[in-house]
């Protein structure tokens, strides 16, 4: 399926089921994980796609993301998820930096289901875009447009984080 359509059956998914969607495994199971295949990840190897991947910061033990995408043995994403009820807020860019600070990872998302905040170290600071919001989205080809130009490279991300230094 073409990435186009893939959001927008995401999209539509999140439009006709978010009140189904209150746990944060509801919003991973509906639209994090299909998300990512989208991207052409395999989300059933779970040396790519780690789940529940520990990011212990200094002072705090047991600290896990969603989920950590992995090429080559290191991580290059990960992926912080919340309730599609929660809204997503310093509180929660703390935690994903956190987590950020001490893996290998040069790009992260923290998303609700509803709307997808892309950050990255490219930049002098840990920047952040709001790439995709599906609650409002029509699945055209626009939105397929603005997540390959946030990413800053041509999709599948996949290969963003390969080609980047370190």
């Amino acid at each position: 399926m073409a990435l186009e359509q893939a959001l927008a059956v995401l999209a539509d998914r999140v439009r006709s089921h978010s009140s189904s969607m209150l746990t944060e495994e509801a919003v991973k199971t509906a639209v994090v994980l299909p998300f990512l295949s989208a991207l052409g990840y395999d989300i059933f190897d779970p040396a790519e796609v780690v789940p529940e991947f520990t990011a212990d910061a200094v002072g705090k033990k047991g600290e896990k993301v969603d989920y950590a995408i992995c090429a080559d043995g290191k991580v290059r994403i990960l992926i912080e998820c919340k309730p599609i009820t929660t809204t997503l807020d310093k509180v929660h860019l703390a935690q994903l930096f956190r987590y950020f600070t001490v893996t290998s990872a040069r790009f992260a998302i923290l998303t609700n289901g509803r709307t997808f905040h892309f950050h990255t170290d490219v930049t002098p600071c840990f920047s952040s875009r709001r790439c995709w919001n599906p609650d409002r989205s029509e699945g055209t080809g626009y939105e397929a447009k603005q997540v390959q130009r946030r990413a800053d490279h041509p999709l599948p991300v996949r290969r963003l984080q390969s080609n980047l230094p370190g």
